[in-house]
Parts: C-alpha cells; sequence; structure tokens
C-alpha cells in the first residue's frame, strides 16, 4: 500500500483540477421486488456518462467485511489511514459547528434521543426534531459544572448536538454510551484506560442530570453519546499532495472533518443545487474540491429506499454544473454503504468512478454496484483513491530513476 509519505516526496503543483464528488452512504442492497439497489434504480444519464467515459471500481474503506463509520469512510477517501488516524466523531462535529476547542478538551457527539418507561431507546433520533428544538433543550443542558470540569452543549442540526468537557486530567478513552439500536437501554460509559476513569465518571453524571432535566419532554427525553475525542495533529492535503483544497458541505461534522485536513470550508446553501452552485462560484480559486452530499446517508438510516433513489437522481441532474467546468479529474463514490434495507453503515463495499482524459476506460456503461464489480479498477483500499486521482490529474512525478 503506497503511504502519505511516498506521496508526499513524489507529488508536486500543477494547473490541473480534481473534484471529489462524495454521495454519503452510498452503496446499497437489492430490494426485494426489483433487484436493484437505490443507485442502479435511479435514472442516472450523466454519471452513466462519465462511467463510460472512465474506469470503475469497487472500494473497501477500511477493509473487507468491516462497517465504517462516517470519519474513518472519509478520512480513507482523503487517503489517510483511517485505523492509524482513528478519530472520535466528537471532534469533527465539534469543529464544525466552529468551536473553540482547547488541548485537553474531551468533545462528544451527542443525539437526543426518545425513551420509554421501561428505559428502552425507542428512537435514536427523537423523529430528526428541528435544529429550533435543538437549540432550546441545548440551553437547558449547557452550563454544568461537574467535578470542576465545566460542560458546553451546542446544537448542530436536528437531533444532533456536541458536548465539550473542560477540566484538568480527563482522557478521551471512554466507551460510547449509544446502543446504535432501539429497543434497548443506552449503555453505561466506561474507561478504557485507567487515566480515563474520571471522565467516564463525569459524562455518566452529565447523562444522568440530562435525563432528569429532559424528563416529560417526549420525544426528546433522553441523550446517547458516543465520539469521545481530544482534537488530533494531522499532515494538512498541501503539506502532502501540494494542493490548494475546499470544502462544500452543510453539514458541520464533514465541514469539521475537512478543516482538520487543512481544507478551505467554503459558506454555501443547504440544497444539492447550492452546492454545486458553490462550486461554480469557487471554480478558478482552488484546485481540489470535496463536494459531499449528506441526503443519500440520512435516506438510507431512515430506510428509505425511494427517497434515496430520487436523491441520487436530484446529485445526477445537478452534475452538469459541475461537468462544464471540465475539470480534469472526477471522482464519484461514497463514504460508505447505507442500505435502505438494513437502516444503517454497513460493510459493503463502495461504487466508484473516475473519469480522467488520462485515465483507461473499461466496458462500464452504467455506474452501479453491479457494473462496478466488473470495472477496471477492481476491489480495492479507498485510501488509494487520492494517489490514483492526483495521477490522473499529473499531479504525481515518476518514483525512482
Amino acid at each position: 500500500m503506497v503511504d502519505l509519505e511516498l506521496i508526499k516526496q513524489i507529488s508536486q503543483s500543477s494547473p490541473t483540477k480534481i473534484i471529489l464528488l462524495v454521495m454519503d452512504g452510498l452503496g446499497g442492497l437489492p430490494h426485494p421486488a426489483t433487484g436493484k439497489t437505490e443507485l442502479e434504480t435511479a435514472s442516472t444519464p450523466n454519471l452513466d456518462k462519465l462511467a463510460g467515459e472512465g474506469v470503475c471500481g469497487l472500494s473497501d474503506p477500511v477493509g473487507a467485511g468491516i462497517t465504517p463509520g462516517s470519519g474513518p469512510g472519509h478520512l480513507a477517501l482523503f487517503g489517510y489511514d483511517p485505523v492509524n488516524f482513528s478519530i472520535g466523531r466528537g471532534v469533527f462535529e465539534t469543529i464544525g459547528i466552529d468551536f473553540d476547542l482547547q488541548p485537553g478538551d474531551v468533545a462528544a457527539r451527542g443525539n437526543f434521543s426518545t425513551m420509554d418507561k421501561a428505559g428502552l431507546i425507542t428512537d435514536r433520533r427523537a423523529g430528526r426534531i428541528s435544529t429550533e428544538k435543538n437549540t432550546e433543550l441545548c440551553r437547558l443542558l449547557d452550563g454544568m459544572t461537574i467535578e470542576g470540569v465545566s460542560v458546553f452543549v451546542r446544537p448542530v442540526k436536528e437531533h444532533r448536538f456536541i458536548t465539550v468537557f473542560r477540566g484538568d486530567g480527563l482522557a478521551a478513552d471512554v466507551t460510547d454510551s449509544d446502543p446504535e439500536q432501539s429497543g434497548v437501554s443506552p449503555k453505561t460509559i466506561a474507561a478504557l484506560k485507567p487515566e480515563a476513569v474520571k471522565m467516564a465518571d463525569i459524562a455518566n453524571r452529565f447523562v444522568a442530570r440530562a435525563k432528569t432535566i429532559l424528563a416529560g419532554r417526549v420525544p426528546a427525553n433522553m441523550v446517547i453519546m458516543r465520539g469521545f475525542s481530544k482534537r488530533p495533529h494531522l499532515p494538512g492535503m498541501n503539506e502532502i499532495y501540494k494542493l490548494k483544497p475546499a470544502a462544500i458541505a452543510d453539514y458541520p461534522m464533514y465541514r469539521g472533518l475537512a478543516r482538520l485536513v487543512g481544507m478551505q470550508i467554503l459558506e454555501t446553501g443547504a440544497t444539492i443545487k447550492d452546492e454545486f452552485k458553490t462550486l461554480t462560484r469557487n471554480y478558478n480559486d482552488f484546485d481540489f474540491f470535496f463536494l459531499h452530499v449528506k441526503e443519500t446517508d440520512a435516506a438510507g438510516e431512515d430506510g428509505d429506499f425511494d427517497r434515496k433513489v430520487k436523491i441520487i437522481e436530484e446529485v445526477d441532474k445537478a452534475l452538469p454544473e459541475l461537468t462544464a467546468r471540465h475539470p480534469d479529474v472526477i471522482v464519484v463514490t461514497g463514504d460508505h454503504s447505507t442500505p435502505a434495507l438494513l437502516k444503517g453503515h454497513s460493510w459493503h463495499p463502495v461504487p466508484l468512478l473516475l473519469n480522467s482524459r488520462w485515465c483507461r476506460p473499461d466496458r462500464v456503461t452504467k455506474f452501479s454496484e453491479s457494473a462496478c464489480i466488473t470495472g477496471g479498477l477492481g476491489r480495492f483500499p479507498a485510501t488509494q483513491i487520492m494517489p490514483l486521482a492526483m495521477a490522473n490529474a499529473l499531479k504525481l512525478a515518476k518514483f525512482g530513476a
């Protein structure tokens, strides 16, 4: 496997441009009634044209059989080994909303959720409450002090929020309380290392206080926590790839992740059409664009097959806004699979197309899971997508004499 040090040695600046279009949770499973996945069901003439002119394959974000979270999935897309650069989701969300995360702080991502009288989680997302309701509830929880540790609670979007613990002697090596399924009780947060016992105790006390404060506020009468982490140091994409990279993402987590690897965050509207327009406005100022579409993943997690199909079709209709710029390399893929049939992330490899005037086209004529299985790229680690994109943009020098 090619590592970042080697890429750093042979990468070079050039005027060519790369666009990485990520439809979050793109991969799916066949619908029992049709035998087709969401991507195979959707009408995608523009994506199919790109696939027909390019080369396709399937990628594994972490490894065969491993179900990745969104953080590891995206880190792999940017060329960072997600096993070596393991970062909790709390940091991504917190940086994504521009919270001033300080050294020593521990950040966690939270969901407002619904708990029944038996203490079982019946809805991990509290019916996807509005961001306005979320903001109101965060005000109720914000400002606690537990054993001298200050607790900050801020809204992210819909049911999601972040919690930052600030105080002495805090370690982030604790487990989650989020059971990641309904019909069971929240988990007790436990220390993974002796030095994290204090953090686990404070986090559990925060959850207990939140439960008391939220009692009776159905559907958001409980909190579940995951992704406890501290801010890491990552080598930037400019340092590794000699790129001037920009990110177009509406959802805070992905802005935070992009900022951690050195991308400039571009202000954009909330719709898919808005995001593509943002790319057009800023096209001359950067040579790498990460364009993120969240809605495919949300539809998959909700088990809404038809909605996921419609979102893929919406992306396809917006694609001419991108192709009209004639970028040197276009990569279209996802960070992981989120089949509507499973209502969650899965281990299935992710379809990928790479379109470039310098690629070696295969015989794939439709962008889909079943077609990509036969593609010229085969099945390979997602960490190799960036070296392929760089090579096809003529941004990698020869290795060796």
